[in-house]
């Protein structure tokens, strides 16, 4: 069984003094995706750059990969892995490489994309900088699923896909994320031959990924399901389990765990 989990730290710097470390290595996942790092590799930590390596207890070490933004302290994305992949990408698309929105691990059958697509912000006013993300992912994931590997698209997606992913649809109806324009993009995505991992297993309402700071909404459980782990149709049958880790804190975001064959 493989175990591969993703998780928007909102800075991984931050969530280090958390303790993300000892998180992550008691989660003993072979794959850890991770959005929003808001860091350059040259500013992190030995631990973060290499978990495990100070174990005492003969445990895993990660390879670690980065895909930084160009501004300072913004967005950014990475990957862990306890097996070195046969290659690490990026999208290949310098508007969205200079935000570090993608880091793509290839190993032979097999893609883990890590990824943060943008916030439409108020007003949508980057709105069409997303829908462009959105289908340039897709396409970037047509392209691996066409040479006959599998897919799993990890991340924070910024959309809620359907009023049962988040607590208040009916006022967020213009709100960022909630957008008719995204909705739409993830129907055309999951009809594209997506699957939504976890809404295959649960049908079942008050499941969110994110908690705004404000009103103690996370001890409410008034929330967004916003991080999705989706593979391709033909990689399902391999899937074995998904699931929301909503008890594990340190961030606004909670990680998702997918387990497969």
């Amino acid at each position: 069984m493989t175990t591969i989990i993703s998780w928007n730290v909102n800075g991984i710097r931050a969530v280090e003094k958390k303790g993300f470390v000892s998180q992550l290595l008691s989660l003993n996942a072979d794959i850890v995706c991770i959005q929003e790092t808001k860091a350059k590799p040259e500013q992190l930590s030995a631990e973060l750059l290499q978990p495990g390596s100070d174990s005492v207890s003969g445990g895993p070490v990660y390879h670690s990969y980065f895909s930084s933004a160009v501004r300072p302290g913004y967005s950014g994305t990475a990957l862990y892995a306890l097996h070195e992949p046969d290659e690490v990408l990026a999208m290949g698309i310098k508007e969205f490489d200079d935000e570090g929105r993608v880091t793509a691990a290839c190993f032979p059958d097999l893609v883990v994309i890590s990824a943060y697509f943008p916030n439409s912000q108020q007003e949508g006013a980057r709105l069409d900088y997303k829908l462009r993300f959105c289908d340039a992912i897709l396409a970037f994931c047509d392209r691996f699923v066409t040479e006959g590997r599998n897919v799993v698209l990890c991340g924070d997606y910024n959309i809620a896909h359907k009023a049962i992913d988040l607590a208040n649809p009916k006022s967020n109806e213009t709100n960022p994320g909630y957008l008719p324009e995204e909705r739409a993009w993830m129907d055309k995505f999951t009809s594209s031959g997506y699957i939504d991992t976890f809404r295959h297993f649960n049908s079942e309402p008050d499941n969110y990924t994110w908690w705004s700071y404000r009103f103690h909404a996370r001890e409410k459980n008034i929330g967004w399901r916003i991080d999705y782990q989706c593979v391709n149709e033909r990689f399902l049958p391999q899937v074995r389990k998904s699931e929301i880790l909503s008890d594990i804190t340190g961030s606004d975001h909670c990680p998702v765990r997918l387990q497969i064959d």
